[in-house]
């Protein structure tokens, strides 16, 4: 019989009331219940000294330590930081310290907290992820990724990083572009060049690195993501660890450092002229597998939605309570209560949609940032399975094409 199938205390006096009634001997017993035959006389004893109670779980604390710290030094530490209410256990151990006997930080910090005089910190918890991506691509521009190749560099000693922008379906190369950095400005630059030639997609699938994904977000938007989702395109990250989930891109760079930067140009200007040359090569002349020995530019065909002007307004149901993220990156929810969702979402509209009484799910656009219960606070839970669409299909208006 499993030891604990229903509860430990109803077990044990179920245990020694079979042996006190005589229905099996000793060793019987604990050979059923699954226990030495010295834990069984322990609890037998236990109850004829005291009863039921007897058969509580009991601390195996000592009673005694010998390393334990000296009152007087728990005394001299207590007082010392009444005094100094602001100084940590380093400075109250080195400044004034009025023993001989000094503990350590850790032993310190211990006594401090147990005794009240330290204010626990509530740990961040990290934002979840949006899940798997779907793996459906039915279309040029239905879905594009975006990485950032390793960077290297060059032969006057300066580091190239090259941001590459590819159509998932067709294979064709939007972008290859040797920067300088990671930085979003420079990312951006990139993206919005190519919106302009070849329209919007529907998806943009990246990395959880920067500038596409920040780590403590809520739904993990960055500004850059910001950005496509008043465009109209909804962002996709792959799960951690698991390149795989964008392989057609990682294979692209396999291919684009063994024609481009074995050995590296001496300049990021030589570079990008190889980067270049190669991606009309890829795009118009190199016969792909996958395209039945097609080159991508037979298969793509740029987008019917064209960059706008203005980025148009997100749209939400009627059932929405809409809130604008102030400059702290949180929202008004209610008078002395607000949500924190991220700065990078500072001046956009988000939606509180009501899930249950008190839950509401959170919104940008088609995004789902995560939940906010009126009892517990923010959670940022999202539903991997929906990608975060509403189930109203709530999300921006579709941007118009550009006149």
């Amino acid at each position: 019989m499993p030891w604990r199938t229903t509860s430990a205390m109803e077990e044990r006096l179920r245990f020694v009331a079979e042996y006190l009634d005589g229905v099996a001997t000793m060793t019987e017993l604990a050979e059923e219940y699954g226990i030495s035959r010295e834990t069984g006389y322990t609890w037998v004893r236990r109850y004829d000294a005291e009863g039921p109670a007897g058969l509580h779980d009991r601390s195996r604390r000592p009673h005694r330590s010998a390393n334990a710290t000296p009152p007087a030094v728990i005394e001299a530490l207590v007082e010392a930081r009444r005094r100094h209410p602001t100084w940590g256990p380093k400075k109250l151990l080195t400044s004034g310290w009025p023993l001989t006997t000094r503990p350590a930080r850790s032993t310190a910090s211990t006594i401090l907290k147990r005794a009240g005089l330290i204010d626990r910190q509530r740990r961040r918890r990290r934002p979840g992820h949006p899940g798997r991506p779907p793996a459906v691509i039915a279309a040029p521009n239905v879905l594009w990724t975006i990485d950032f190749k390793g960077q290297f560099r060059t032969g006057d000693r300066r580091w190239c990083y090259p941001l590459t922008l590819i159509d998932s379906c067709s294979r064709y190369v939007l972008a290859c572009d040797g920067l300088r950095s990671t930085q979003t400005a420079t990312a951006r630059a990139v993206l919005e060049r190519a919106f302009r030639e070849y329209g919007l997609p529907e998806r943009i699938r990246s990395d959880n690195g920067v500038p596409f994904a920040a780590a403590w977000a809520a739904a993990r938007v960055s500004m850059l993501s910001v950005w496509w989702v008043r465009l109209g395109i909804i962002p996709e990250l792959i799960e951690p660890g698991r390149p795989a989930q964008n392989g057609r891109h990682e294979r692209f760079h396999r291919t684009l450092k063994r024609e481009t930067a074995h050995p590296p140009a001496t300049t990021l200007r030589t570079q990008q002229r190889r980067f270049d040359e190669f991606r009309v090569e890829f795009n118009t002349q190199r016969p792909h597998e996958a395209l039945g020995q097609r080159p991508p530019s037979a298969v793509y065909a740029a987008s019917s939605r064209s960059y706008p002007h203005r980025l148009p307004p997100l749209v939400y149901p009627s059932d929405s309570s809409i809130r604008r993220v102030d400059a702290h990156g949180s929202v008004r929810w209610a008078p002395g209560v607000r949500v924190y969702l991220s700065r990078v979402l500072t001046g956009e509209d988000v939606a509180f949609r009501p899930i249950a009484d008190g839950l509401w799910g959170v919104y940008f656009g088609p995004l789902v940032l995560g939940h906010y219960d009126e009892r517990r606070g923010p959670t940022y839970n999202l539903a991997p399975v929906t990608r975060g669409r509403s189930p109203a299909n709530a999300g921006s208006r579709p941007p118009s094409k550009a006149q």
